[in-house]
């Protein structure tokens, strides 16, 4: 079993307040605020950090399928998008629209979508996720070049 850990702190209320993020393994950190998350101010927050989680999760999870299924990608690419909205007094994360593109040598775009929706119900975040918000996918075959 893996457990991969990471940090938030705040300082300050929460609309003059400010904070800071970093994992445990030290492959990231990042500062974020009140703007920054829900008034589109340059910056991240942590929406943007489930999105990443969520868009590597999910191309490696696709690649383990199309590779399983004897058609290995050459490459695939996810953009994941987190919308955060006012709901029920405070704010809520939900919906995470998944965009996936593939080179897959020797597989049609039927079968690429097939795959993409297993990986869509079968990676862990997408898992941790799924009752709790909208998982859209959008999944595109590109041509080798």
């Amino acid at each position: 079993m893996t457990t991969s850990s990471a940090e938030g702190i705040w300082e300050g209320g929460l609309k003059g307040g400010n904070g800071t993020f970093s994992a445990g393994s030290g492959a990231f950190k990042g500062d974020y605020s009140f703007t920054t998350r829900f008034e589109g101010a340059k910056g991240t927050n942590p929406e943007e950090l489930l999105a990443a989680a969520h868009a590597a999760c999910f191309s490696m999870a696709l690649s383990a399928g199309l590779e399983a299924a004897g058609t290995p990608p050459t490459r695939v690419t996810t953009k994941a998008s987190a919308t955060v909205e006012k709901a029920d007094g405070g704010f809520r994360i939900t919906t995470i629209k998944l965009e996936t593109r593939g080179v897959v040598p020797g597989i049609d775009q039927a079968k690429f979508r097939e795959a993409a929706e297993q990986a869509r119900t079968g990676c862990p975040v997408s898992q941790a996720l799924a009752n709790n918000l909208k998982i859209e996918l959008e999944a595109t075959l590109e041509s080798a070049s």
